[in-house]
């Protein structure tokens, strides 16, 4: 059975002893009229009964699809004559690549011989015969575990402090979620970026002026080791966003302040939905807009004046980036705006402040810690942007101050080093874990900023 088969089996069996647990408390009670003798409402007698005969089944379900496939890889390569069997780690992890395409019937490699249609069938055969044993486990656990709850049902039974209960470790451990994604996503880059720490000097790496990742792909072979300067990249993804933000914050900024202090509550209604489209619009679509409308302009602008635009120049990027980033600083910054209290607005009035003397001199300074929060959260947003550089920003780690050239940023090379045929462990490739541990320390330093801004100055104003 699949997957979505046995998840549909352990709904049906919840639904079941739902209404089972239900009935068994109401009968236990003396009927409907008698149900204030339950401790909790019937329907919690019912969520507990489907929690103990659904939650064994998953647990089996999250154990199967975490080891079930190792186990039966284990099987089938010890079914191998001796020679595969022992072959290479590299090796051996071909042979078992190719034993699985040949059992999902997908490429097929000619070179193989019977043994690998052999070992294919075994696979199909332990991984059918698995499911069904796991389809009988899931049946008998729920079985078990609803016999196991329905025996506890009493009118003195506290179901609904279990069922809190078992909310409240799900609800912790959708929160530690987040958190082991975080701490997974760091020490897998961590680890690899140590890897080019030990090929390349730190100092070199932090502090260097050129980047030219350009290795040789064997050790007979001419070329160049490679030199791993990021600044020009840091250079090039800080003259960027820079761009953006000289668009994102003034645009984004008075679009809040007119959409709090003068809009009307209809214009308003409409004119926010509309700018929030722009934050729903896919990244790639902006790199498009840069690339083929943006970019171009610019360029015939640039002629026509006697200047050299680059095809790929840093401000066409930074200007399409600025266009993406408005609805976080309008967003953000309105909302803040919105949160100053009334009082101050009429204090300033009846001191005889004009609408526009209150908005600057009193609403702006109140809310300034909250629009500071949100310029540097749209401006760690611009610097993990990649789609619109990728496809707008140039290849060449130029180090200048000039937007009118090419220049490359960060995530560029990320997405150009991870491609092509060079091999995964060298100073190349594992130069895009090292750029990237260091735009994560870089965002996260910038978030933490934001937020202890936002919260060192937002109780003076409540």
């Amino acid at each position: 059975m699949r997957t979505s088969t046995l998840l549909l089996i352990l709904a049906t069996m919840a639904i079941v002893a739902f209404m089972l647990g239900r009935q068994r408390s109401i009968a236990a009670a003396g009927g409907y009229r008698s149900i204030r003798k339950l401790h909790s409402l019937p329907k919690y007698y019912g969520y507990y009964t489907a929690i103990w005969c659904v939650a064994p089944g998953l647990v089996a379900i999250v154990l199967w699809l975490a080891m079930a496939d190792a186990l039966i890889v284990r099987t089938v390569v010890a079914s191998l004559p001796e020679a595969l069997r022992h072959a290479p780690d590299a090796q051996l992890s071909l042979i078992i690549n190719d034993i699985k395409n040949m059992a999902a019937a997908q490429f097929v490699n000619p070179n193989r011989g019977a043994e690998f249609a052999v070992a294919a069938d075994l696979y199909n055969s332990l991984h059918q015969s698995a499911r069904w044993v796991l389809s009988g486990l899931i049946v008998a656990l729920g079985l078990a575990g609803f016999g196991l709850a329905w025996f506890r049902l009493s009118p003195r039974f506290r179901a609904r402090n279990r069922v809190e209960s078992v909310i409240r470790v799900g609800l912790i451990v959708a929160s530690m979620v987040a958190i082991l994604t975080t701490v997974g996503i760091l020490l897998s880059v961590l680890f690899e970026a140590l890897r080019f720490f030990q090929k390349v000097p730190v100092s070199d790496f932090l502090f260097g002026l050129t980047w030219s990742p350009q290795t040789a792909l064997r050790a007979d072979q001419v070329g160049s080791s490679g030199s791993f300067g990021m600044i020009p990249l840091f250079a090039g993804t800080l003259l960027i966003s820079f761009i953006a933000m000289l668009v994102a914050l003034p645009v984004g900024l008075m679009t809040a302040i007119f959409l709090s202090e003068y809009a009307s509550a209809s214009m308003r209604a409409w004119i926010k939905p509309i700018l929030e489209i722009l934050a729903g619009v896919p990244t790639v679509v902006y790199g498009y807009f840069a690339a083929l409308t943006v970019a171009p302009l610019l360029r015939d602008i640039g002629s026509l004046a006697g200047l050299d635009v680059a095809s790929e120049s840093a401000l066409g990027a930074g200007l399409v980036m600025g266009i993406m980033i408005i609805p976080f600083v309008s967003s953000l910054s309105d909302d803040v705006i919105n949160a100053v209290p009334q009082a101050m607005r009429d204090g300033s009035y009846g001191l005889g402040a004009t609408h526009s003397e209150t908005i600057r001199k009193v609403v702006l300074p109140a809310a300034l810690p909250g629009i500071v929060g949100s310029a540097l959260l749209a401006v760690s947003r611009a610097i993990g942007e990649t789609m619109i550089v990728v496809m707008a920003a140039g290849l060449a780690a130029n180090l200048t101050a000039n937007p009118l050239q090419a220049v490359t940023t960060v995530t560029v090379q990320m997405v150009t080093l991870l491609v092509g045929d060079q091999e995964f462990d060298s100073a190349k490739t594992l130069a895009a874990f090292a750029l990237g541990l260091v735009l994560f320390v870089v965002t996260l330093l910038l978030n933490v900023i934001a937020l202890r801004v936002v919260n060192k100055y937002r109780e003076q104003y409540e």
